[in-house]
């Protein structure tokens, strides 16, 4: 057998100690799990401040400002002049000077979600839908062309009943009309249906995935403590 090195050992003793005290929680909030929990939050930020720095500030910022051209520099005062006023949010005093290049971000993320949501989600699910109703497609499925069509089915009913749910099923404010027709509030209860059906698919992903994470952390604990006796 290898024999263990001592930063391996320190290694492995801290994640068990931190284990423990992340299951401390079983015997409710104390002390230990939130300085693991601070722990971790600590340690996730430093590790994202180090990735920005070495991927974004110093190569992108940084360097070319020291070595590049004169264009590429005068360019750059842009992002830098708007990353000096971000940090002014930092004091009450002076937040208001933070106030556009805070507007700019917003701006930026909310084109880049909706174009997201677009090109990412919506247009390769139309996409998607339309496939399922291929014959070609159909004819050559392992499947056979009747589950095929049937799935496809399925898929369209279920995306219409949901943007139907979405669209007409909230409840009527007051001094509001009423809710519509009978066979748009039953359409939308088959949508109520498909979120409920996919919630829960999504809730059980997390749970085996919590679950699987369970156990890795449980053999570890045992096979660190049973190290000590072999």
């Amino acid at each position: 057998m290898s024999e263990i090195l001592p930063v391996e050992l320190a290694g492995a003793l801290l994640g068990f100690l931190l284990t423990l005290s992340v299951f401390s929680y079983l015997l409710g909030d104390n002390f230990l799990f939130r300085l693991a929990i601070h722990i971790f939050i600590g340690v996730s930020a430093g590790f994202a401040a180090v990735v920005v720095w070495y991927n974004v500030i110093w190569p992108q910022l940084i360097a070319p400002m020291i070595s590049g051209s004169q264009p590429d520099r005068l360019l750059l005062l842009v992002p830098l002049i708007l990353s000096l006023l971000l940090l002014a949010k930092a004091s009450p005093r002076l937040s208001a000077l933070g106030t556009p290049a805070l507007a700019y971000l917003v701006g930026v993320g909310a084109a880049v979600a909706v174009g997201g949501a677009l090109f990412g989600t919506i247009f390769p699910q139309v996409s998607a839908s339309i496939n399922q109703f291929d014959m070609e497609a159909a004819r050559q499925s392992s499947a056979g062309t009747g589950l095929f069509l049937v799935n496809g089915i399925l898929s369209l009913v279920g995306t219409l009943a949901t943007l139907v749910y979405f669209q007409f099923g909230s409840r009527p404010a007051q001094g509001r009309s009423q809710p519509g027709p009978s066979w748009l509030e039953s359409i939308a209860l088959i949508g109520r249906g498909f979120i409920a059906i996919t919630f829960g698919t999504l809730f059980a992903g997390a749970i085996a995935a919590a679950m699987v994470a369970l156990i890795e952390r449980w053999d570890f604990m045992i096979k660190f403590i049973l190290s000590f006796f072999s």
